[in-house]
């Protein structure tokens, strides 16, 4: 997964969780980058056809943006179940946004053939928690 993909990917899930095109400083915080690099990076998304930006309302994914966002979100969704289910990291979360970047699909077809992905993957994800729904009643149910 590159850096496009994550901006995708977090531009989407903005736009699930308010209903609204994402505000190019929410996507800041998400990602942990400046006001500027959003801009920059939206500026050469809406150049490929993969969103659309509307100054002072923020950027929404295009229906091809949107499919890559998907893939992006399924390959996130893959490396927190491996992560959690096979290796039995505490913290997925943070250790999946890590490996996100460097992670390309190959590599994720792979780790999919290791873990029990649930068929709904990604739209099992959960925007406003920033996690599977799945994989978290999986781990309450698993504490019990």
């Amino acid at each position: 997964m590159n850096t496009a993909d994550q901006y995708l990917k977090t531009i989407f899930l903005v736009q699930q969780l308010h209903d609204e095109p994402a505000a190019t400083g929410e996507l800041a915080d998400r990602l942990g980058v400046s006001p500027a690099s959003v801009n920059e990076m939206v500026g050469k998304l809406e150049e490929r056809g993969l969103v659309e930006h509307e100054k002072y309302k923020g950027a929404s994914v295009t229906e091809e943006g949107e499919q890559r966002a998907s893939d992006a979100l399924q390959t996130y969704c893959i490396l927190e179940r491996f992560l959690t289910n096979v290796l039995e990291v505490e913290d997925f979360r943070e250790e999946a946004r890590q490996l996100e970047p460097v992670i390309d699909e190959t590599v994720a077809q792979r780790l999919d053939m290791i873990i029990d992905r649930e068929p709904q993957c990604p739209d099992c994800f959960d925007a406003e928690a920033d996690a599977c729904s799945l994989l978290a009643e999986e781990r309450v149910e698993a504490d019990d």
